[in-house]
């Protein structure tokens, strides 16, 4: 059942709590899905619980039942897994997907109290200034209300036919306008990008960064670079494909990693 949570900048935030009894666990979704349309990471969420965890999905701002207004910018989608975390009991192990790698990884960095960061195949390796100046011309678009163009860039480097697939849709115009939320997630991604350059990403959390059985090339040099510019990291494959993870198998290495991240 969907609750609601207010973070410390007064955004309204659906999620989903199972479970409720052993080490929290917090999903923090990429660019693009909400709860009713990522099935994947319930069913995940659904094992984790069963095993003993307590788990939070939810919407991120701007997305599904979590709408918010103005400039949803990286602070914002903060203090929105700040609450989350709270929800969760106090403290949690951070699963990101996609760009909600770099959030999570901003919210390690960020002092959010953080007990690790199980990353699922992080869209990075481009150099920091090509990312900062993709996400300004994503920020630059959107500031100009030219959503079209802005979902256009921020799907750049992505398979053709995924961005052919929205603009075929009769509802192309109002799927652009999503775009909005996505702003965050470029802010974030062009912050880690310029700290993994820099060597300055001052995450002390375990780090599990990992990629799909069958993947794009960059994925698994993305997960080493991130292993190599944190404290304790490790890289792994696990079952998926297409930018997405198998769930049995999935939720099983974030049961183990929960566990040992607990101590």
């Amino acid at each position: 059942m969907t609750d609601f949570a207010t973070t410390s900048q007064g955004d309204r935030v659906a999620y989903d709590l199972r479970g409720g009894t052993g080490a929290a666990i917090v999903f923090v979704t990429g660019a693009g899905p909400d709860r009713a349309d990522d099935p994947v990471t319930a069913e995940t969420a659904r094992r984790v619980a069963d095993a003993g965890f307590t788990t939070v999905t939810f919407d991120r701002l701007g997305r599904g039942q979590s709408p918010a207004e103005g400039r949803l910018d990286l602070d914002r989608e903060l203090a929105a897994v700040a609450a989350m975390i709270h929800v969760a009991g106090g403290k949690a192990v951070l699963v990101g997907h996609s760009s909600g790698c770099s959030v999570s990884l901003r919210a390690a960095a960020a002092g959010l109290p953080v007990t690790g960061l199980a990353l699922w195949e992080a869209p990075l390796g481009d150099p920091a200034a090509t990312t900062r100046a993709w996400a300004d011309e994503i920020e630059r678009l959107l500031d100009a209300g030219d959503h079209e163009n802005a979902m256009r860039h921020y799907m750049k480097d992505m398979p053709p036919e995924w961005l052919a697939g929205l603009e075929a849709s009769p509802a192309w115009p109002v799927l652009a306008r999503t775009v909005a939320a996505y702003r965050a997630d470029a802010q974030s991604l062009a912050w880690a990008q310029r700290a993994l350059e820099d060597g300055t990403l001052e995450v002390t959390a375990p780090v599990l960064a990992m990629y799909g059985a069958e993947t794009f090339p960059e994925m698994p040099v993305a997960a080493a670079s991130i292993v190599a510019g944190v404290r304790e990291g490790t890289e792994k494959e696990v079952p998926g494909a297409m930018h997405s993870w198998e769930p049995a198998p999935m939720a099983a290495e974030l049961a183990e990693f929960a566990r040992q991240c607990a101590g």
